[in-house]
């Protein structure tokens, strides 16, 4: 009987936690069901900083040359593997002088094929992002490793300003090898497929 008794105990001490776990599940399943077709996913996530900056401290902006930084290499001694600059990134990104803040970039990702006029007006990214900001993200997956950026098929875009300030998007990919970075006209129309990270400058 006592041990009867021990039984029906436990079980009456289960049943608040099992309570409390389905109405927590209840409504996630709500939650999840009330989602719109068309809302986007964005995860409440922010990729790397550019530089590290202790509270109550003030950094000094730095010149960020990117010539000096996305050049060809896979050797082991390369600060980043790169595998292949594309024509129009190196015409018109390469060239640039930047001045180096501290920001952080959220990550949107794709829940539908969508291009490159759709994004830019649902996230509003009037100002684009900076090269020293997808700098500082490559040097952290220098070697292809897990990080904010995608090592699948499916594409990182960034939305940056060119030497004569036009936006235009640059795409980085993992190649095996090495990243692949590539750039196009904003107006092209290129369609991203679902699963495609946007990196973007949002409020900080």
């Amino acid at each position: 009987m006592q041990v009867a008794g021990d039984l029906t105990a436990r079980r009456l001490v289960l049943i608040p936690y099992l309570i409390s776990w389905l109405v927590m599940f209840g409504f996630s399943a709500t939650a999840e069901e009330n989602r719109t077709e068309n809302e986007p996913v964005v995860p409440n996530v922010r990729a790397q900083c550019s530089l590290k900056v202790k509270a109550g401290k003030t950094v000094k902006a730095e010149t960020f040359v990117a010539r000096e930084h996305f050049k060809e290499d896979i050797t082991p001694t390369a600060r980043v593997r790169i595998s292949w600059l594309g024509a129009m990134f190196m015409r018109r990104f390469a060239v640039k002088f930047e001045t180096a803040v501290n920001r952080c970039l959220q990550i949107h990702i794709l829940k539908d094929p969508s291009n490159n006029n759709a994004i830019v007006g649902e996230l509003g990214i009037p100002d684009g992002t900076k090269l020293a900001d997808l700098w500082r993200l490559l040097e952290l997956q220098a070697n292809g490793e897990s990080g904010a950026l995608q090592t699948n098929s499916a594409p990182n875009i960034f939305f940056v300003r060119d030497d004569k300030g036009d936006l235009g998007v640059v795409d980085v990919l993992w190649g095996g090898a090495g990243w692949e970075i590539g750039a196009s006209p904003i107006g092209n129309q290129r369609t991203w497929p679902r699963g495609t990270r946007v990196f973007f400058h949002g409020a900080d």
